[in-house]
């Protein structure tokens, strides 16, 4: 594509996915009105795609500078981002394919732009402020983390004294986790494998390592497309809850000697590596749906290997001896990496999270560290959720209202 019909491919995606993201428009009709973010700078480092595209038109419109980079080399769409960077008040630094130079030089850029509010998805944004640009920390008011691993980090970070900043955990808002997390995940992992491999699921025993809210919707979304599914896992109490949901649980050791198909969901590292690998059955698929590309040991897979070539656009074949491995996407997030994302109205919820939540930064001093979403802002994301889609629930009563708050009635 030329230039022109780069843009117009990113403008057609990003008024697709907005004419699907109900909360999140009534967010920007607000914010166009009322402009909270007058006078900030948001530096991003998120996937750069539709969906995020419809945040950060929202943070623009509301009037805020917004600087935005990627927070994985293979999740960018070019198209999208050309589109955010021809946007008054937004300049988007991000590229698809990009090396680790490029990767970090990019969010080098977006700091440059010397912002007081941040937004990341993985912590790599705030990781920088705190090792090589500390001398912008003074002016930082607050960020937002969108994932799980993210979260991992900055709670490691603050356990260690070492984060400066406050930092809302995005990820672990109710209208977050529990849609985003659980059905978003789950969608769009099976998507991307399906369609980069073009193969069925039905029938194929379907193993996913971890149980957690990714591993419960990647476990459901395959066990409807008539997968034998399979659980790996470390807390008892996760597993308890795969077997009883009607997965088999057993050590990965064990699973990779029968998978045919393998999603890993954990956030950890090593969670395939060389002794799964000796075992593993001959054309099994590796993919992985957790932020970092080190839940499948590379590096290990690479030293067994007699040959590696690519048999399909992302997908990479490792011949070990007869066996061969096929590794999706090159071990990075396969719902991005291979595939469009989570659906629009998923991340309807998760982004007008965080619009809510740069606002509330914005008009509110906070201490280092991290903080949860306030309970007014989840609880709205779900009233506005339910209002576009027509539903209406109960309320209590003043009676019932009493009746929950005392204790003297008994038998």
């Amino acid at each position: 594509m030329n230039d022109t019909e780069m843009l117009e491919s990113g403008n057609m995606k990003i008024d697709w996915v907005l004419n699907h993201m109900p909360v999140l428009n009534i967010i920007r009709e607000q914010f166009a009105k009322e402009k909270p973010l007058a006078g900030h700078k948001v530096a991003m480092a998120l996937h750069v795609e539709a969906k995020t595209a419809a945040l950060v038109e929202t943070l623009a419109i509301g009037g805020a500078e917004v600087a935005i980079t990627g927070c994985n080399p293979l999740s960018t769409q070019d198209d999208v981002s050309m589109a955010l960077h021809n946007k008054d008040n937004i300049q988007c630094f991000a590229k698809y394919d990009c090396c680790n130079e490029e990767y970090y030089e990019a969010i080098d850029k977006v700091l440059d732009f010397k912002p007081d509010i941040t937004i990341d998805d993985g912590a790599d944004l705030i990781f920088k402020l705190h090792t090589e640009r500390t001398d912008l920390l003074p002016e930082i008011l607050g960020g937002c983390e969108e994932t799980t691993t993210g979260i991992h980090r900055l709670k490691a970070m603050e356990r260690d004294g070492a984060l400066k900043m406050p930092v809302i955990a995005v990820n672990d808002a109710m209208t977050k986790f529990l849609f985003d997390n659980r059905y978003g995940t789950g969608q769009s992992s099976w998507d991307g494998i399906m369609r980069t491999t073009n193969l069925l699921v039905a029938g194929k025993n379907v193993v996913i390592g971890g149980y957690g809210w990714c591993g419960k919707g990647a476990a459901m979304r395959a066990k409807g497309l008539g997968a034998n599914v399979i659980v790996t896992e470390i807390d008892p109490i996760r597993a308890l809850e795969a077997r009883m949901d009607g997965n088999s649980v057993m050590p990965m050791k064990e699973a990779a000697k029968i998978g045919d198909i393998f999603l890993t969901t954990t956030g950890n590292r090593d969670i395939l590596k060389k002794e799964d690998f000796e075992v593993i059955n001959d054309g099994a698929i590796l993919a992985n749906a957790g932020h970092f590309n080190v839940e499948i040991n590379l590096e290990d897979l690479k030293a067994m290997a007699g040959s590696v070539r690519t048999v399909r656009n992302n997908i990479k074949e490792y011949k070990i001896g007869e066996k061969r491995v096929y590794v999706l996407a090159d071990g990075r997030l396969v719902n991005l990496a291979a595939g469009d994302g989570h659906p629009a109205e998923v991340m309807d919820m998760s982004f007008a999270n965080q619009a809510l939540c740069v606002r509330y930064i914005a008009e509110n001093k906070l201490s280092d560290g991290v903080h949860a979403v306030p309970h007014e802002l989840d609880i709205g994301v779900a009233e506005m959720k339910l209002m576009s889609m027509g539903i209406s629930i109960d309320k209590l009563s003043d009676e019932q209202e009493a009746y929950m708050a005392g204790w003297e009635t008994g038998t």
